[in-house]
């Protein structure tokens, strides 16, 4: 009876041994599984941190390419407004130049127009000079090309007696000269300008005043020009100046006959300058 005890005694014993083993592994098992469990939910909340970080980025990121995308399409619709415009501006270039070469021809045309009225004009005061130079060789007729006309100064007293608008017989072979080169240039016109001096005209004198008298001077020449030397009355132009163009001033003798002249002006007809201003350059 006492082996029996004493062998259940020791059977509890070692029980009782093997129990305290098992406890204190659970014990050990359960501080590392603690330990573990700390640092899982550190690991956790680090994770938690992070997530948040790179979700705030992602936000930000998503922003900026919202932004970019808004950007291109910005920049797009200016690109293709750009294209427009630059299309635009090609256009206009284009018309430009284009109005450009028509003006340069318009002007060349012009030029050689104004080329060869020139040299008409000069044609026209060389036999002009030749005619009067054969049988009147005097210092009272000049013979000028100014600008685009061509014109004869002829002192009034080759042409008039002093106060008077009657041509006299040397007047005559002066006219029937201008007559020959005037009638050789039938598409110019011809105005016959009447200058006095300042010497008030006579008060028995039919006539007004100096304006009446170098009126009545280029009429009369006018007359002698379309009646004995068949000027087309069409080409003539009567104009009087009185006293009023002056070369030189009216202040001696000499100086007042210079003043007493008549111009004989030769030039292009107007209608001819505006048709050729009219034409339309291709």
């Amino acid at each position: 009876m006492k082996k029996a005890f004493l062998l259940f005694a020791v059977t509890l014993l070692m029980a009782s041994c093997a129990s305290t083993k098992e406890l204190d592994a659970l014990k050990a098992e359960h501080q590392k599984t603690k330990e573990e469990l700390v640092a899982t939910k550190t690991n956790l909340t680090k994770c938690l941190v992070e997530k948040e970080r790179y979700e705030e980025k992602s936000a930000l990121l998503q922003t900026t390419v919202d932004d970019l995308r808004k950007d291109k399409k910005q920049t797009l619709k200016q690109v293709g407004d750009l294209t427009v415009l630059t299309q635009g501006a090609n256009d206009n270039i284009k018309e430009t130049l284009s109005q450009l070469s028509k003006k340069d021809k318009y002007i060349n045309k012009i030029r050689a127009a104004a080329s060869k009225k020139d040299s008409l004009n000069l044609v026209v005061a060389f036999h002009l000079k030749k005619e009067l130079q054969q049988g009147i060789d005097d210092e009272d007729i000049e013979v000028n090309v100014e600008k685009t006309v061509v014109f004869i100064s002829i002192s009034d007293k080759l042409l008039f007696k002093s106060g008077s608008y009657t041509i006299n017989s040397k007047a005559s072979k002066v006219l029937e000269k201008v007559a020959t080169v005037v009638n050789g240039q039938p598409e110019m016109d011809v105005m016959i300008e009447g200058h006095t001096d300042d010497t008030p005209t006579s008060k028995n004198s039919s006539l007004k005043d100096n304006w009446d008298l170098s009126v009545k001077r280029s009429t009369a020449i006018v007359r002698e020009l379309q009646n004995k030397y068949k000027v087309a009355p069409s080409r003539l132009i009567a104009a009087g100046r009185s006293s009023f163009v002056p070369l030189v001033k009216n202040d001696t003798p000499a100086n007042r006959a210079k003043n007493r002249r008549t111009k004989i002006i030769i030039l292009p007809r107007l209608n001819q300058f505006f048709d050729l201003l009219d034409q339309k350059v291709e």
